[in-house]
């Protein structure tokens, strides 16, 4: 057999919990790595799954028995209907801790997104699945994620997904969704620190902290206390760019004098809460000017300044773009048609595996879905890929 291909075989998973009862014919590590190497070589249903494994059985037989062939859709389509999501998600996260740091303040962004189509009727949309994922910012990696289990139910899974996680010296961002004490309250207790949007769902918050933060900066951060002026701590950071006749100006305040702007009591309601932060931005486009303005709560502390406070707001937005955008362009997420029992879930997270590696091999210059295609032309690429 082929060593070097055996070293590639995904080992965290070798130890994975086998649904099936005790006539099965194909070893399990071998159904996941068929279809591991199928999703990074381009499959997107379980049917193309099956074809590549058939394509490639010579090769494949080169590192594994294969006494039976290839497992049919069918077979594929069982084994991950029913595999343990949570025991797929343990040896996922293990195996992604060995290709993530979070030491340094690096920005993790917990972010949602349906799988379209991951429903079992058009008029019955109530089964479609929703994954939960962690994102981590620098690496461009996903590291975690859990299945919502259905329409409003994200915020159970956000708590879910933070008791799972060491964020040891991480800062996580999540929409204003995961704006709550409890949410807050967890990010801490996992070693992390939290910037949090405030809007409508914290009514009260949102009132204060916007009147306070737009009085402080119409006033210069300074305001009178027993007749004697007196400058609040803040720091400032501004920005611009622009493209295409666009030109847009950020702008942005961190005040960490919290109990002077939000009362001592409503201060005390958020655990771990330093710093209130207003960020506002002009744009200008065919002789029009916008100005909007949006605010954050957070328990970073001085060292934090206004500079790296703005690249945590505008890097949580990067999950859009580096995840969600390849997941439905690169691997047609959005299209898939997995509807049944974990088999949406264990499809999503074995595409978010598949994009990690393809992102981490970083010789070949190439889109995501360019490298997809050269993994099933290649199978040296693919082993290296799957190496990364």
């Amino acid at each position: 057999m082929d060593t070097q291909a055996i070293a590639r075989i995904p080992q965290p998973f070798c130890d994975m919990p086998d649904p099936r009862s005790h006539n099965r014919r194909h070893r399990l590590i071998d159904i996941i790595t068929i279809a591991l190497f199928a999703a990074i070589s381009g499959s997107d249903d379980w049917a193309s799954v099956a074809f590549y494994g058939r394509n490639k059985i010579a090769w494949l037989k080169t590192f594994m028995d294969l006494p039976h062939g290839i497992p049919s859709h069918d077979t594929f389509n069982r084994v991950f209907n029913h595999l343990d999501p949570d025991a797929f998600e343990k040896r996922f996260q293990a195996w992604m801790g060995s290709m993530v740091e979070l030491s340094g303040g690096k920005l993790v962004a917990i972010d949602g997104k349906s799988i379209r189509r991951s429903f079992e009727h058009g008029w019955d949309k109530s089964g479609m699945a929703h994954m939960v994922s962690a994102f981590v910012e620098k690496n461009k990696l996903v590291f975690a994620q859990v299945e919502a289990g259905g329409p409003g139910q994200e915020l159970s899974a956000i708590e879910r997904l933070l008791g799972m996680l060491d964020l040891s010296g991480a800062v996580v961002t999540i929409d204003a969704l995961g704006c709550n004490q409890q949410i807050a309250g967890l990010i801490l207790k996992a070693g992390g620190d939290y910037v949090l949007p405030v809007k409508g769902n914290q009514e009260t918050l949102q009132a204060k902290i916007r009147s306070g933060m737009d009085e402080v900066i119409l006033e210069d951060f300074k305001v009178i206390e027993d007749g004697v002026e007196k400058e609040i701590a803040h720091d400032f950071f501004e920005e611009a760019d622009g493209d295409h006749g666009r030109i847009e100006t950020r702008k942005t305040w961190i005040c960490w004098d919290v109990k002077e702007l939000l009362g001592k009591d409503l201060a005390a309601q958020w655990p771990g809460l330093k710093a209130l932060v207003t960020t506002e931005r002009t744009r200008e486009l065919n002789g029009k000017t916008s100005i909007t303005r949006h605010y954050h709560i957070s328990s970073l502390n001085r060292r934090t300044k206004a500079k790296k406070m703005a690249g945590y707001i505008r890097g949580h937005w990067s999950v859009e773009n580096n995840l969600h955008w390849q997941l439905d362009v690169s691997f047609n997420e959005d299209q898939k048609r997995v509807r049944k029992e974990n088999g949406a879930e264990n499809l999503s997270r074995l595409n978010r595996i598949a994009l990690n590696l393809l992102k981490r091999e970083s010789t070949v210059k190439a889109g995501i879905a360019n490298k997809r295609k050269i993994c099933g032309w290649n199978d040296d690429y693919l082993l290296k890929v799957a190496q990364a």
